[in-house]
């Protein structure tokens, strides 16, 4: 499965992408908003913590023009009926500040939404993480609950933000 959107593809990861994530994921730019500084990834550990499956959790990479620069991944929230969570960081720090975020939120979604049957669509973003929180208002988020202390990060824990796509079919 691979999905195209303009410049954007999306294709499930595999193995061969773990120098990529590795590399990402060793940034300390990248992991100021992805997983923290205080936790840089190893080949290792991207291998033991991204290539394990997870029932429920689908893995990809997403490339512009061909060249793989971030990831994202879906996953159905328990007991909630065609309702999916996502997760992504672009990894390339050059593609930042460029609409790519945007063109890839709404990409997968509407692959949620057309292959899946998604109904509702959530995110728990940092509430400082005020770049992501303008990206995904723009693809039609909207925030619904104020999660104090939801995430630990950088050895604090962080308050985030519940957001969620409603779609009418």
């Amino acid at each position: 499965m691979e999905i195209k959107s303009g410049k954007i593809t999306i294709r499930p990861i595999t193995t061969n992408d773990a120098g990529h994530l590795t590399k990402w994921l060793s940034d300390p730019a990248v992991l100021e908003y992805f997983e923290g500084r205080d936790q840089p990834f190893t080949m290792e550990r991207v291998l033991e913590t991204y290539f394990m499956k997870e029932e429920g959790l689908s893995r990809y990479i997403f490339m512009s023009d061909e060249k793989p620069i971030g990831y994202i991944q879906t996953y159905t929230v328990e007991d909630e009926a065609n309702t999916f969570g996502l997760d992504q960081f672009i990894g390339e720090i050059e593609y930042w500040n460029k609409g790519i975020g945007t063109l890839l939120i709404n990409t997968m979604v509407n692959y949620l939404v057309t292959q899946k049957s998604a109904n509702r669509i959530i995110m728990d973003p940092h509430t400082s993480n005020k770049r992501a929180l303008r990206c995904y208002e723009k693809c039609g988020f909207k925030k619904v609950k104020f999660l104090p202390k939801h995430e630990l990060h950088e050895g604090e824990y962080r308050d985030c933000w519940l957001i969620e796509l409603l779609i009418e079919h």
